[in-house]
């Protein structure tokens, strides 16, 4: 399973970096399929430098904040629009409840039919997992001041080819635990236990922040959760243009002891 970062930036884009938006793509039954964890504002574009938008099987919404949605009315115009009409099905979108009509009223359309003629929404249900090709997706429930928010559960069946060298111990579960946005909460813990990879949210600044409450993690709350469910790899990730992103990763690696990274656009894991 390959993890490419493409927008990390927390809030609003950065300079760096558009808002949340990450591709993980798995080979399967003879072809690639490509999943997008959020798709916040200014994602769509750098997105393209990965991928053409037609290969995307689904988008995965954590929760319906601009800076994890918005930029789901600029794939609605590329697919409504294309010249020579749309080659692929309407494109799945998993979220929570009533995300088709946010998403609608976001663009300025009337709900019905909104966009459902591009895209095939699907409501999430908390702790029930869903399979899209490899991907075996479960929303959990999490701690942020909207309506469902969500981190997520990818697990891929990881196997080499038969006969290859690393056949042998490459068998097995890989995990990718996405946070979406959340402060420290039990469903935090419960998504990311024992995953490969805890791609993190950070968005507050250690002694900056403190007082700050119920929204975000800081580095020492992320880093406390990744220990806390025995995470292999923490990504960190979300941290808006105004925090500095080395005194989060200062302040997690001392709740932490594992391998550590602030994410940054562009960059490919190999999970």
């Amino acid at each position: 399973m390959k993890l490419t970062i493409i927008g990390c930036s927390g809030s609003f884009p950065g300079p760096q970096s558009a808002a949340s938006c990450y591709l993980v793509s798995q080979e399967y039954q003879g072809r690639t399929w490509r999943i997008a964890l959020d798709l916040g504002s200014g994602a769509l574009g750098p997105l393209q430098k990965h991928i053409a938008l037609e290969d995307l099987d689904a988008v995965c919404l954590s929760h319906l904040h601009p800076d994890h949605y918005m930029d789901l009315t600029g794939l609605h115009i590329a697919v409504k629009w294309r010249p020579g009409g749309w080659p692929a099905e309407r494109i799945p979108v998993y979220g929570p409840a009533g995300t088709d009509e946010r998403i609608a009223v976001a663009h300025g359309i009337d709900p019905q039919p909104g966009m459902h003629t591009e895209f095939d929404f699907r409501t999430w249900s908390p702790g029930r997992a869903t399979q899209i090709g490899p991907f075996r997706i479960t929303p959990v429930p999490v701690r942020h001041p909207i309506e469902e928010p969500y981190a997520l559960r990818i697990e891929v069946e990881h196997s080499e080819p038969e006969g290859s060298e690393a056949a042998e111990s490459a068998g097995g579960t890989r995990v990718l635990t996405y946070s979406g946005d959340t402060d420290t909460c039990s469903g935090l813990i419960e998504a990311a236990r024992g995953a490969d990879v805890f791609l993190c949210e950070a968005a507050y600044q250690d002694g900056r922040d403190d007082e700050l409450q119920g929204i975000h993690l800081n580095g020492d709350r992320a880093g406390a959760a990744a220990a806390e469910a025995g995470a292999g790899r923490m990504l960190l990730t979300h941290i808006p243009a105004w925090t500095d992103a080395q005194v989060v990763r200062e302040h997690a690696a001392k709740r932490y002891s594992g391998n550590i990274a602030v994410v940054a656009d562009g960059v490919t894991y190999q999970i």
